[in-house]
């Protein structure tokens, strides 16, 4: 799809299915947990993952190229070595401390792997990630927030989930419901708002609202307390983290994947959703680092002035657990606003692009544009 509109479109459909996969998973999780286990919310994305493949077996008729690529495996090897060396050293600084040795090591191996794996792309016959994709001023800040904007959503997605099921007592049923207004807002913000104006407006002009409106919904969550209400405390700001990541998604997919020769628009793409993951796995190992660590300091030093007062009693202890558990929640979601704001200055400054002009606009090398939402 290239002509401004009916890429909007696209898009717009691409959001709304993204958007209501997410929220049926977000039930049918919940009754798995509820009434099977929580391990069937893995084993039942082996018959949809089948499903999938037999759909693109009979669907999907692509033709290779010539002379088709072969796979970077010392790129695949230095790629992934890093980000799982850096996803992990985030993981063990809660039980280890950040200035243990295994921390240090593995944050700096991993750091190390991805600077190699960055000399190896200029060099390999058949690159990973050829750095031409990345090396455009747009497309890198497109990935480079929505790296950033699902460090933030992610960490929600995690301390709400606790916040509903071990503070407000939901079941996992109840917790997946609760989750049903943001999807909604995102899915209205991607298919009734980003769908309409993205062949109108540049870019930026989406991304930047969407990622303030998702930076005050993460703020409200950092008044939260162990007496808080649905209603009152989290449903707005659900509604804004969903409008605001609606006004995200859109613009960036539609950017990154902008303007890309015919061979790169699969790694394109694939770096997108990467880009997503990635984030998505350092947030959520990074935050829940710092909410558990800020959480157990607080409950610790309350403890401690309780004990020495002589008023810990076992239900002044049940209620102090709670509040630093809650405590550690809206540290680390104050973090994750911080991150969204981040997510805001660059989309901001590096995403310069102007609005799509109507009609077919040649890619990259001569070639038309490419975009994998077909």
């Amino acid at each position: 799809f290239t002509e401004g509109k009916e890429r909007g479109k696209a898009f717009g459909i691409y959001g709304a299915i993204a958007g209501g996969g997410a929220a049926i998973g977000l039930i049918v999780g919940g009754l798995l947990t509820e009434y099977l286990d929580w391990r069937w919310c893995l084993y039942v994305n082996v018959p949809i993952a089948a499903l999938a493949f037999l759909g693109a077996a009979v669907f999907l008729h692509d033709r290779p190229e010539r002379g088709g690529a072969r796979l970077d495996i010392p790129g695949v090897l230095l790629g992934c070595g890093g980000l799982v060396a850096i996803v992990y050293g985030c993981g063990e600084a809660r039980p280890r401390g950040w200035g243990d040795a295994l921390v240090v090591g593995l944050l700096c191996g991993g750091v190390a792997l991805l600077a190699v794996f960055a000399v190896w792309q200029t060099r390999a016959r058949h690159p990973l990630l050829p750095l031409h994709i990345v090396r455009d001023r747009n497309r890198g800040g497109a990935f480079l927030t929505m790296a950033l904007a699902t460090i933030a959503l992610f960490g929600m997605f995690l301390f709400l989930t606790y916040y509903f099921q071990v503070v407000l007592g939901y079941s996992p049923v109840k917790a997946g419901m609760a989750f049903l207004p943001m999807t909604v807002a995102i899915i209205v913000g991607s298919t009734q708002i980003s769908a309409r104006l993205l062949h109108h407006l540049p870019p930026r002009l989406l991304m930047v609202p969407g990622a303030l409106l998702a930076a005050s919904g993460l703020y409200l969550l950092t008044f939260l307390t162990s007496r808080s209400a649905y209603v009152s405390h989290v449903l707005p700001a659900e509604l804004l983290v969903g409008l605001g990541m609606g006004l995200i998604f859109m613009p960036v997919m539609a950017t990154a994947t902008s303007g890309v020769a015919a061979r790169d628009a699969g790694v394109t793409s694939a770096t997108v959703n990467t880009a997503q993951q990635v984030g998505g796995s350092i947030g959520t190992a990074l935050l829940n680092t710092i909410a558990t660590s800020t959480g157990a300091a607080y409950i610790a030093d309350r403890l401690a002035a309780a004990a020495r007062a002589g008023q810990l009693t076992p239900a002044v202890h049940a209620a102090l657990v709670k509040d630093g558990v809650v405590h550690g929640f809206t540290v680390a979601i104050g973090v994750s606003a911080t991150v969204m704001l981040l997510a805001a200055f660059v989309a901001g400054l590096l995403v310069t692009a102007r609005a799509p002009r109507h009609g077919p606009a040649p890619g990259p090398d001569a070639e038309p544009t490419t975009d994998t939402t077909r």
